[in-house]
């Protein structure tokens, strides 16, 4: 339900935004037929309108920098609020090349042979191959995410070895943690794992505790939306692949190549067994990966809206604001309760697939309901 109505919500963004860019575009080409001789600086100065577009994608992909904001100063001269990061480049022709990202200053200059087209950083020489092995943004933050989740942890453990929460209540972040350990063990591991869930509740744990911190950390302005990013959710789906496909054990193995069907329709499910076994880690990185774009692509458009209306008049600018900001912190307040629900979501199906590839002959007919068991209706 939470789902379609985002979705909803988002189709109506789109829809607006779309229409205000298409007037914008309409009335920019009448104003060019109208007025044929209008100087070449006018035309420009018009063209130069905000771009939603650049900013939704600035923020979502990866880039060589933090960005916090951007401002002219009294003599029209642009400045950024960046943190550069480094960038580590190998050719096979030029060999290694590290220097910091501010070089570049933002795509303006060139440094030993490279540009930065957009977010990707190029060779301004022809035939030459560059292989980007830069420190970027959602490297940075995932590496600084990680740290701090790390520290916290051993925190929490080194109170377990003293006794806190044992032999006395427990304090600080054990207050916060204990919960959510329990309901992921309690409602997550045993339920779908049965006797083996001891064996992949720190699995478990690490997924959801991993996605959680990277998805609130990525809620910070100026930070980066590491989760919305396919490679980080396809690095998640693919070690669950691998776990699953590991412990799978003969009875799993058994209904996937020979399925328990009559023989005409064997092959098919036989193919279709096969298929399901990749369309699941698939699901998991899709799913996470599209929830988690969609929510910034949301706030940014709903702020877009701001500068949009503004282009057209100042008035409408200043007058939508209020409302766009409600709704952008309407939006922001509900991504925080979907960092948690997504996490959850991916922890848990990770822990059905897994249960599915570990159940045997025996677990699979324990739940079945037998003829003469009673069927409550």
């Amino acid at each position: 339900m939470l789902n379609r109505s985002l979705q909803s919500l988002l189709v109506a963004v789109f829809s607006v935004f779309g229409l205000f860019f298409f007037n914008v575009a309409t009335a920019q080409e009448t104003d060019h037929a109208g007025h044929g001789g209008q100087a070449p600086e006018a035309a420009e100065k018009k063209e130069k309108i905000f771009d939603a577009n650049e900013v939704i994608f600035n923020h979502v992909l990866d880039a060589h920098e933090f960005h916090f904001l951007s401002y002219k100063d009294a003599d029209g001269q642009e400045h950024h609020a960046t943190i550069p990061l480094p960038v580590i480049l190998f050719s096979p022709q030029k060999g290694f090349s590290v220097f910091m990202s501010s070089a570049f200053h933002h795509g303006e200059h060139e440094v030993n042979g490279y540009r930065l087209q957009g977010n990707k950083i190029v060779a301004t020489d022809p035939g030459v191959k560059v292989y980007d092995l830069s420190l970027s943004r959602n490297v940075v933050q995932m590496l600084l995410v990680l740290t701090f989740f790390v520290w916290i942890m051993i925190g929490v453990g080194r109170k377990y070895a003293r006794g806190i929460g044992t032999r006395q209540a427990p304090s600080g972040f054990q207050n916060a943690l204990e919960p959510v350990i329990t309901f992921i063990r309690d409602e997550v591991a045993i339920p779908n794992l049965g006797h083996s869930w001891e064996k992949f509740l720190p699995y478990l744990l690490t997924v959801f505790f991993f996605i959680l911190a990277n998805t609130l950390f990525g809620l910070i302005p100026g930070t980066a939306n590491v989760t919305g990013n396919i490679a980080f959710t396809a690095v998640l789906g693919v070690i669950s692949f691998i776990i699953i496909t590991v412990n799978g054990n003969s009875h799993y193995w058994g209904h996937i190549f020979n399925p328990p069907v009559p023989g005409a329709i064997k092959p098919i499910m036989v193919l279709v067994e096969v298929l399901g076994v990749f369309t699941k880690p698939f699901a998991l990185i899709i799913r996470l990966f599209a929830n988690m774009v969609a929510g910034h692509i949301i706030i940014i458009c709903l702020v877009s809206l701001i500068f949009i209306f503004g282009g057209l008049s100042a008035g409408a600018g200043w007058g939508f604001s209020p409302v766009s900001i409600a709704f952008s912190v309407f939006i922001y307040l509900i991504e925080i309760l979907v960092a948690f629900i997504q996490a959850f979501i991916f922890t848990n199906l990770t822990a059905v697939f897994i249960g599915q590839a570990i159940e045997n002959n025996h677990d699979h007919d324990k739940h079945q309901i037998g003829p003469d068991d009673p069927v409550i209706i």
